[in-house]
């Protein structure tokens, strides 16, 4: 692609932003030349708050992929404990951030610290699952030669395991880094006094358009710069480039038993750890609950069992039409630029653009443009589902056998045909591992959605127990969101076992 190709998408995005916020009147849409304006008429408050939110980032990239690094060796070490390692990593992505945001607020009080938290566990799974599945990612041969010099284990990590994992550690940064920026957003959502996502809140209570859409673009571009600073030392660093994810560990395998039985242990493991945490760091039980205390709440009280249940089918309502709907989208573009890969130049920043807005700044703009009905939640849902969907689909599409394709085309079939006969059922697996690891992505914007707009559903009920201090609901609220975002993962995975067993069985083979 020439330059000039490169930015003719990017130029023409701006002028049909720009021509889009002059037929509107600047009532609901600010363009380019007025967030230029806002921004140049405010540049000591716009700084302040980049380095505010950006240092609070940066502490939780470190200490969140520090600790990714940490569970990934642990499973290299010790191999039968990474369906544990994993399983306990994803109940833990599945935490609201909205209801663990205000719980760290009242137990860390009002300095950085529950920024940097909740930035660290926005990014440590996504950087997990990518050295997963690169600590494995080697020739056997290479284990066997460490294995006849008679050394064990540590050795293999060292010498051959680490090395091979180091594209796929900077793939996974690299991806993560948006979501540090969204966590630390979402960390001042909850009563931080600087930084971005505090100026977000502020010019969303004032309806100051020029400047709530000035906030959106500081964000993209803060996030969009770091996800090309990191591209750009991957590709100093390694000889290609870093290589796209596809799909996650399965965590779970064997025979219906032993499935049961590893589900069991991961119950098992993740409630004695939420347990024991509490008792041996002496945490207020006012503010913290036990799990007899949440089930006691859910179980003793009808009224409360009521409000929660009420709370979650609104939320799953709206959650998952635009969950599906950031699926279609993301793989019917994907499907459409291999087709026409003339449109990419206009297509491809657009998405990247609306991938790098943080889903906290994202919500009132969307709001403000759709309403506080249903159109706003589901769209925000789908604008988070479709981005990591594109770009799965896009390297799925990629991997259609050459061989097949000649075959084809020796046929007089056309891309059409190919495309249905060919592209499409290699580009399965990459949709299916999309789809699960978008599920907790799809059950945070709608929970975000409905606290910062719609008031309804599980985020309204988790902002109103913040609010009144009703700390049992908040809990009972953050259970049942990890709980439905883990049950829809795992139903995804038994879907996709099934259709992969017709389409591609090599992916679940044993």
């Amino acid at each position: 692609m020439t330059p000039a190709a490169r930015w003719t998408g990017p130029a023409a995005l701006l002028v049909l932003w720009q021509g889009l916020a002059l037929a509107g009147g600047g009532w609901l849409l600010a363009g380019p030349s007025e967030v230029a304006g806002w921004l140049w008429s405010n540049p000591g408050l716009t700084t302040r708050a980049v380095a505010v939110t950006l240092a609070n980032a940066t502490c939780g990239f470190v200490l969140g992929n520090g600790a990714a690094i940490g569970l990934a060796v642990i499973a290299a070490l010790w191999p039968r404990a990474q369906n544990l390692v994993a399983g306990l990593a994803l109940v833990v992505f599945c935490l609201p951030l909205i209801a663990t945001g205000p719980i760290l607020r009242v137990l860390m009080g009002p300095g950085e610290g529950p920024q940097i938290v909740l930035a660290a566990l926005a990014v440590y799974y996504t950087t997990l699952i990518p050295m997963l599945a690169g600590l494995r990612a080697i020739p056997s041969a290479w284990l066997d030669l460490v294995q006849s010099y008679g050394r064990g284990r540590w050795a293999e990590l060292v010498h051959v395991r680490a090395r091979a994992s180091l594209p796929y550690l900077l793939a996974g940064l690299q991806i993560s880094a948006p979501a540090a920026i969204l966590g630390a957003m979402v960390g001042e959502f909850t009563g931080a006094e600087r930084g971005l996502g505090v100026l977000t809140i502020r010019f969303t209570r004032d309806l100051d358009i020029p400047a709530l859409w000035s906030m959106g673009v500081v964000a993209a571009g803060l996030s969009i710069a770091v996800y090309a600073a990191i591209g750009w030392a991957g590709r100093r660093v390694l000889p290609g480039t870093p290589p796209v994810i596809l799909a996650p560990p399965r965590l779970i395998r064997g025979s219906p038993a032993r499935r049961l039985a590893d589900t069991a242990l991961l119950a098992a493991a993740a409630l004695t750890l939420w347990w024991a945490g509490i008792e041996l760091l002496g945490l207020n039980p006012f503010f913290v609950k036990r799990p007899p205390d949440v089930a006691a709440a859910f179980f003793g009280s009808p009224d409360t069992r009521a409000a929660l249940l009420d709370a979650a089918a609104k939320t799953l309502a709206l959650a998952v039409p635009g969950y599906l709907a950031g699926l279609a989208l993301g793989a019917g573009l994907a499907v459409l630029l291999s087709l026409r890969p003339g449109l990419a130049g206009l297509m491809v920043p657009l998405a990247v653009a609306l991938r790098s807005i943080p889903i906290v700044t994202t919500a009132p703009l969307v709001v403000m443009l759709l309403g506080r009905g249903a159109a706003g939640t589901v769209t925000l849902v789908a604008l988070m589902v479709f981005f990591p969907t594109f770009v799965a689909c896009q390297q799925g599409l990629r991997q259609a056998p050459g061989p097949i394709l000649d075959l084809f085309r020796s046929h007089a079939s056309g891309p059409g045909r190919q495309m249905l006969h060919v592209r499409i059922p290699a580009m399965l697996p990459a949709l299916f591992a999309s789809a699960r690891m978008s599920v907790p992505a799809a059950i945070l914007a709608a929970t975000v959605a409905e606290w910062l707009a719609t008031g309804r559903g599980l985020g309204n009920l988790m902002a109103l127990s913040a609010s009144v201090s009703d700390y049992t609901m908040l809990w009972l609220a953050m259970v049942a969101v990890t709980l439905i975002s883990a049950m829809i993962y795992g139903g995804i995975a038994w879907a996709e076992r099934r259709v992969l067993l017709v389409m591609a069985p090599e992916q679940v083979r044993p």
